[in-house]
């Protein structure tokens, strides 16, 4: 099963994914990622695409790199674990492109789906959004040692982020459960779990 996490900065997907990770190993082999990220070469493309000292990178440069990184990370991370009847939790997929680079970069819909086709393939079986107001999220992040280049962007920006998630978890109904990030960290992980049991 491929379960994504998707959400704004400050959304608490990593704490969460990690207690997910540990509720589910008592009863299943589970695998968990990142992206972009996830292996020794995606690692190395997300550099690229957070580290603040590459200010030139321009959103399609951003969306293809993002799009290779995930058609690696795909044949090297995702699918050899998903063969191996493993539970893939990972933090970001496809959807963070569309909310990212089509709606908040204006680079549309069609372009973002076009060059992740790849993954198109692929689908996660089950997406957690969390919906929180940006605001509130970068509020959360601000004690954070560093700030990668997507943390430096405008509220206005992150707020169009929001935006494209809402407008995304309206699109895919089916496999989008979108969760109140208001809720405190235990009542995300209870509704998710729960969720993830009745999937199983």
């Amino acid at each position: 099963m491929f379960i994504t996490f998707e959400g704004g900065e400050g959304t608490g997907k990593t704490t969460l994914i990690k207690d997910i990770a540990e509720m589910l190993c008592q009863d299943y082999d589970v695998k968990t990622s990142r992206e972009p990220g996830g292996s020794l070469i995606t690692e190395a493309i997300r550099d690229i695409i957070l580290n603040p000292k590459y200010v030139g990178v321009t959103p399609y440069t951003e969306a293809l790199l993002l799009a290779a990184s995930r058609a690696q990370h795909l044949d090297e991370v995702i699918l050899p674990a998903l063969n191996e009847n493993k539970i893939v939790l990972c933090d970001r997929y496809l959807d963070s492109s569309l909310a990212y680079q089509a709606y908040a970069r204006d680079l549309g819909f069609d372009f973002v789906l076009n060059i992740n086709q790849y993954a198109t393939y692929h689908m996660p079986d089950l997406t957690f959004y969390i919906d929180l107001d940006p605001l509130v999220g970068m509020a959360r992040i601000s004690n954070r040692d560093k700030y990668d280049r997507l943390d430096q962007e405008t509220v206005d920006f992150h707020q169009k982020v929001r935006q494209g998630y809402l407008k995304i978890a309206q699109m895919y109904p089916k496999r989008i459960v979108t969760i109140d990030g208001t809720q405190s960290i235990e009542e995300i992980k209870l509704q998710i779990i729960t969720k993830i049991r009745e999937k199983l």
